[in-house]
């Protein structure tokens, strides 16, 4: 398993700052995963798509809090695919933990 270290402060890389700071990444011969916190996220609020062989992640949770004003959660990411991948191979899964684990298979 390969893992991606985040390049920037991570006090501001919600929801990872909490945790290692660390997406895990797999890359094998078989197939390619990426898996990340998306647990404050419903399947509804997160957007997985594949342009240009990118992979690219949005998660948005909007929640109106009384008169006080609304409090949002937005997380963007985005991977290029390896050159072996299958972009339309592409799928994702929300566990019952709330981790975001997208799979691809390689090419043939």
């Amino acid at each position: 398993m390969s893992k991606i270290e985040l390049t920037r402060d991570s006090q501001w890389d919600w929801p990872l700052q909490h945790n290692d700071g660390v997406v895990r990444l797999v890359n094998t011969n078989d197939k390619f995963e990426v898996s990340l916190d998306a647990q404050y996220f419903t399947p509804n609020e997160i957007e997985v798509k594949v342009h240009e062989r990118e992979l690219v992640i949005h998660c948005r949770h909007e929640a109106r809090d009384g008169e006080h004003g609304i409090v949002s959660r937005e997380v963007n990411r985005s991977y290029k695919l390896p050159d072996d991948v299958d972009a339309s191979t592409v799928r994702s899964h929300l566990t019952h933990r709330g981790v975001l684990q997208i799979t691809a298979n390689k090419a043939k």
